[in-house]
This record gives structure tokens, sequence and C-alpha cells, in this order.
């Protein structure tokens, strides 16, 4: 056992460094199942347990098994840091990858817009406090960090006590870059203060959101009647399928093409039935006759005026329909061709060409219409109705392999890598500021892969990686990032919270994490007047909190959190790297 005993004491060797990160990253990760106040409605902190994990071994590490400790961290100090950067980027670019197609579209309607004005009000209160906080103590006392090259050394900590209050581990990342540009090898170790501040953090949060409801006299029950109401009296744009009978004079001798121009509505017609029985799949010069029954794909809102300026809305599933089904069917297939990406409709002619019609599209969860000027993705699954024959025709031609896209396009995705460091060490000059702003190398990925989310196809780039390979990808970038930042801390942890400051961090952050949701919560339920389900999620979101979101979701029992969520998620993770860099940049 002599062997096993040295290689735990050899700071040196690269076996060491792997066992220590093996060691972290499995116990952290199982530790992260474990939830506080039970199994059903307890909270857990996730892969977050790694960086208290990491914490621990680095404490034990450098203060009980290495003969020279200052000489051990300067060996590992290198390699480390190389592990934790490109872990961060991995995260960040996963992310990117997720939200960037549906990034810009949130802007489109006043509700996303209103929702993430307030959670842009949240990032800066938390920036707001933070820096009030670090006003006060420094000119009291409370808190004693030492100067760093003729900065105040209190601003930094208190950044990493900003980010863990408001749990957002990439900001921390891109406060580090920052820092390690500013002040070198003398940067100072702030995943202490966020280390301090993160548990509460995610409690507070919740405690927060708790409290609103309290504060705005809401009840669930109420809340759930709203969403309701709002639902029924304003309809989503999910797809409504319904069959019409023409009859109106005004559309009479229109063709299909004439006819959206005429109603100025989204909408797709799968199948025409004449009334001698005949079925045809319709194209754009197809003249609708009296009589003949369209069957319409739309938005639940639309289908009303649709119908009426048609004819006559009539039930599905009516004999003709039955009649037809033998030979006329409805498949989903997923688009697998990379020459298919960025193509419209308008270019791929399906039901001029092959007789089909692609009534629907399911983009990474979200069903959007298919409209002529839709551009297909990779990864974009389509429900094609239309003769079998011809149905496999188009089958032939946008792939439809799912085995394909099994395998991520790991190239595609260290390209999207690449351009995401240079663009991120692209210096920003702003007037009046000695240092220019760099995105860096959280900020610059995170850019680029949303841009490359968003707009990638018009450049015939193929972004697609599956759920689970983003997932796995982005698991592994975090667990890799978080135990660095955990083995690093923790040789000086101990001290940080035993000296004196570490107690601060903890009030200080509990104050970074209420105050912000307090107000702007209050002000979303009472003056914008969102539902209280929205609003948990839109906090979460702005936080980049999952536990906050698992705690609204099994209170709402609906998928109002969600859509909160996702509505700000990605301007508040763009939003919390840039502020790191702000904030140290102005005021260090």
């Amino acid at each position: 056992m002599e062997w096993l005993i040295k290689l735990f004491q050899n700071p040196h060797g690269i076996a060491h460094i792997m066992i220590l990160y093996a060691l972290v990253i499995s116990l952290g990760v199982k530790l992260g199942r474990w939830k506080i106040g039970g199994k059903k409605n307890g909270i857990a902190f996730g892969v977050t347990w790694v960086l208290f994990v990491g914490i621990i071994v680095g404490h034990i590490c450098t203060n009980y098994l290495y003969a020279d400790p200052a000489e051990a961290v300067a060996y590992q100090k290198p390699i480390i840091d190389v592990v934790k950067e490109l872990g961060l980027i991995l995260f960040v670019y996963c992310i990117g990858l997720q939200v960037g197609p549906s990034f810009f579209e949130v802007f489109k309607g006043g509700g996303g817009v209103k929702m993430n004005l307030l959670a842009v009000g949240i990032v800066i209160l938390n920036v707001v406090v933070m820096l009030c906080l670090w006003m006060l103590g420094s000119s009291t006392g409370l808190l004693t960090a030492a100067p760093i090259n003729g900065h105040d050394g209190n601003l930094p900590m208190m950044v990493g006590v900003m980010y863990g209050a408001v749990t957002n581990t990439p900001g921390l990342g891109a406060a580090n870059s920052v820092l390690s540009e500013l002040l070198g090898d003398a940067a100072p170790v702030i995943a202490n203060g966020y280390a301090c501040a993160y548990p509460l953090g995610v409690v507070g949060i919740i405690l927060a959101t708790i409290a609103i409801r309290f504060l705005t006299g809401t009840s669930i029950d109420e809340a759930r009647e709203e969403l309701e109401a709002a639902e029924a009296s304003n309809p989503e744009t999910a797809a409504h399928h319904m069959a019409v009978c023409v009859k109106s004079p005004a559309v009479l001798g229109r063709n299909l093409q004439q006819l959206h121009t005429f109603l100025n509505r989204q909408f797709v017609v799968s199948r025409c039935f004449l009334e001698n029985g005949e079925v045809i799949i319709p194209n754009g010069d197809t003249e609708l006759q009296l009589g003949m029954e369209l069957h319409i794909t739309c938005a639940e809102a639309e289908a009303e005026p649709i119908a009426l300026l048609i004819g006559e809305l009539i039930p599905r599933g009516s004999w003709k329909e039955a009649e037809a089904n033998d030979n006329y069917i409805s498949q989903r297939m997923i688009v697998t061709q990379p020459n298919i990406n960025g193509k419209t409709f308008n270019d791929l002619h399906f039901s001029t060409y092959y007789g089909v019609n692609v009534t629907r599209v399911t983009r990474n969860g979200m069903e959007l219409f298919a409209s002529r000027d839709l551009h297909l993705m990779v990864g974009d699954r389509l429900l094609v109705t239309g003769r079998k024959e011809n149905i496999d025709q188009v089958r032939d031609l946008i792939g439809a392999n799912v085995k394909k896209l099994d395998h991520p396009n790991v190239g595609a995705i260290f390209f999207g890598i690449l351009l995401g460091v240079l663009v991120g060490q692209i210096p920003i000059p702003i007037p009046g500021v000695e240092i220019p702003v760099k995105l860096g190398l959280a900020g610059g990925p995170l850019v680029v892969a949303i841009l490359i989310g968003a707009f990638g196809y018009r450049f015939k780039i193929n972004s697609y990686t599956s759920t689970s390979a983003n997932m796995l990808l982005r698991e592994v970038g975090l667990i890799l990032f978080l135990s660095s930042v955990g083995i690093q801390a923790g040789a000086n942890f101990v001290q940080t919270v035993a000296g004196g400051d570490g107690i601060h961090y903890i009030w200080m952050g509990f104050l970074i994490t209420i105050i912000p949701i307090l107000i702007m919560g209050v002000i979303g339920r009472l003056y914008c007047k969102l539902n209280y389900f929205t609003l948990m999620g839109l906090i979460a979101g702005s936080n980049t909190d999952p536990p906050a979101l698992a705690f609204a979701n099994s209170t709402a029992g609906n998928n109002a959190p969600a859509v909160g969520y996702s509505t700000v998620y990605p301007l508040s993770m763009f939003l919390r790297i840039l502020m790191a860099q702000l904030v140290l940049i102005f005021f260090m």
C-alpha cells in the first residue's frame, strides 16, 4: 500500500491530478442527488456539490498531504487552469447552441420584451446591491481583504459573492478571466466568496419567490384560475387542425397562393377533398371550387376567422377522410441531409414536385408553422402528408436518417469554439476606460454559439447536436470547471471563512439574492400583471437557477414556469457574463 500513499502525496504526477478530478467529480455528482427536505419536494444543489467536494479535497491535499503546498500549487496551477477554462467554454457554448434558435424570437412579442426587462432589472439590481454592500463593508472595516497591486481587494471577493448569491457559474468564470488579465498571478481566489454565498443563494431565491406571493396577496388557486382564464381568452399559437367546406363567393376561383394573399394569415392546407370523392394534395396553383373540403392547419386564434372567410367549419373525420386513409397518410420525418440546411419550402417545392404537404415543423421542442419562407435546419422534425410513394421520395431528399444525428458534429462544435475564443479576445474600447472590454473565454463562445444557433443556416453551418449530446457536453464542461475551481479554492477556504470575512460574505450574499427579487417580483406581479407561476419561472431564469425552476414546476403543476424561465434565460445568462467584466473594469 506504500505505492498508493506515495501516489496521493506526489502532486507532480499526472496520475495524481487525474485521481483528484475523478474523486471530486464522482463524489460530488453522487452527493448532488441528495435532496434537503425530502425526496419529493426537497431542494437539491445538483452538480454544485462538485465545487464543495473540490474545496474539501483541495483543503486536505494542500494542508495535510503535500510536503511543500506552495510548490505543489504552483506546479498544478497551469494544468488545472487549462481544464477549468476548457470546461467553462464547453458549458457556455452548448448553452448558446441550445438557446440560439429561440434567442431573438422572444423579443418579437410584447410579453417577451416585458419579461426580459424585468429580468434585466433583477440583474442590474444584483450589481447595485453588491456595490452598495462593498462600499459599506470597505468603509466600515467589515471587509478586510488586503489591496492587490494598488487595487481594492474587497471588490473581486464581492463579485464572487454576487455570483454565488445568484447561483451563476459562468459569471464566476468570466470574472476569473478578467481578474487574471488585470492582476495576473496576484488575482484572488474569488471562488471562496462564491462558495460562501451559494447555499443561501439557492434557498434565498425560493424564499423570495414565496415571499412575493404573500406581499402581493396572491393565492395558488387564484393564480391557476387566472392562467386558465388568460389561456381561454388569448389562445396560444399552437397548431390547430380543422376541416372547412368552401362556400364563400369571395374565394371561389382563387388558387391557394392567392388565398394566402387575400386572407393575409398563416395556414397550411394538407389535403383537398372534391365533391366527387377525389382527394388531391394541393399546391399553390390549386383552385378553390364550391363544396371542396379543405383540411387546414393554423394557429388556434386564427381558426375561426379563416373558417368564416372560406366557408363553413365541418366536423373532422368525415367519410371522405376515412375513404382516403388507404392512399393518403401522414408521417413524421427528421431532416438529416446537410444540403437541406437553410433551404425554405419555396426552394424545395414539396407540393409541386413531390405531391406532398408539410403541415408542421418541430424544432427544439417548439412547434412552428410550415410557412413557405421558413428556413429548415438539420434536426427539424416534419409532419408530411401525401401518398406513401411520394412521402418516400421526400424522405430520400431530406435524409430522415436518425442514426446520423446520434453522433454530434464535433468538428463544427470546435470550429465554433475557435471563433468564440477569437471573438472573446477582441478589445472593445470604451471612452474614458483605460482597459478595453473583452467578451473573454466565457462571453465570446456564448455569443458565437447563439449566433450560429440562430443564423448558422445562412452560412450552411450545421450546428445541430442532439439533446442528449448537448446535455452531456454541457454537464462535462460544468463539472470540469467546478471541480477545478473547488480544488484551487480549497487551499485557503477555511482561512477565508474563519478569518472573519466569510460570515459577512454569507449575509451579504443573502441580501444580494433577495432584495432584487422582491423589488422586481412585486413590480412584475402588481404593475406588469404577470401570472404568479410565470413570474416564478422568470425569477428562476433571471438567476439561471434550475433548483428554483424545479420548485416552481412542483408548485404550479403546469408549464407556465418553464415558459417564464426559457423566455428570460438566454439574455440573463449573457448579461450575467458581461456584468462580471464591466464591474471589475469600471470599479477596480
